[in-house]
């Protein structure tokens, strides 16, 4: 079997930056067991899987996995996905993707790049002490927590999001989820950086759904609905946020690095 495969960096607006993801389309699913395989082959933060959609509601159902495991919603896979149809049919202006635990997601062309609308998830206060621990963060403002595996440990400065060291394996050892550590930024007006070792990503490089839980918290807090953020991880990624309503729309330029084939047995 032979099934079309896009590298796809998604989040910036030239090769070697943001997050990469893979991009498969497929006539229809695959056992899970040989999705996860192939995921765990492509040794990505995110491959994603995408067939037509037959019950009316979007264009595609989309589904994404890590090396380790199928993930409730990712972000620049998604974006990654949309630019995949979106580059090869230039009379689409957007594309709706069903999803099994997020609902209908839609990305749409804006200038050179693309927005992507997620819902918001606003987290609330809750005390993490043994994320905190693991990080080796000391100057903590703040720590929230939100539903599905999402913890914000808001901090005092960018330079402090920046020289974050976590332990790694002590900082699995508290759960699958998302240690977010973010600050308002020099950089942009937000600045983070997302650990999740407990789902097999030590660093993600630029988070979609880490966003999706700041970008609430944000926008109260800086007193706006539309703002710039950056992911201060190794590759970097800059995003355009804002708020509207029940949705958090992030703006984004994708790039595709690789193209071929995947040869499934």
């Amino acid at each position: 079997m032979r099934i079309p495969f896009a590298q796809i960096d998604a989040f910036a607006d030239a090769p070697f930056g943001g997050n990469p993801a893979a991009v498969m389309p497929l006539s229809q699913w695959l056992a899970d067991d040989v999705l996860q395989a192939i995921a765990a082959e492509n040794n990505l933060s995110e491959t994603a899987f995408l067939i037509p959609d037959a019950t009316g509601e979007a264009d595609f159902e989309l589904r994404w996995f890590t090396p380790g495991h199928e993930v409730r919603l990712c972000g620049h896979a998604t974006l990654a996905s949309g630019h995949f149809v979106l580059s090869s049919d230039t009379d689409r202006t957007q594309v709706r993707f069903r999803t099994r635990r997020a609902g209908v997601l839609t990305v749409m062309r804006e200038g050179a790049g693309y927005t992507l609308a997620l819902p918001a998830w606003k987290p609330e206060p809750r005390p993490l002490p043994e994320v905190v621990a693991a990080l080796g963060v000391t100057d903590v403002v703040e720590t929230l927590w939100r539903e599905g595996g999402y913890g914000v440990i808001v901090l005092e400065s960018e330079a402090a999001v920046r020289a974050v060291r976590p332990d790694l394996r002590a900082l699995a050892a508290t759960g699958d989820h998302q240690a977010i550590v973010t600050a308002r930024g020099e950089t942009a007006a937000v600045v983070s950086r997302m650990f999740a070792p407990g789902a097999g990503v030590d660093e993600d490089p630029v988070t979609g759904s880490a966003h999706a839980v700041i970008v609430p918290y944000w926008a109260e807090k800086l007193g706006t609905d539309r703002f710039g953020a950056y992911q201060a991880s190794a590759r970097g990624g800059a995003l355009s946020c804002r708020l509207e309503g029940d949705r958090v729309v992030l703006g984004g330029a994708c790039v595709t690095v690789i193209e071929g084939t995947f040869l499934l047995p």
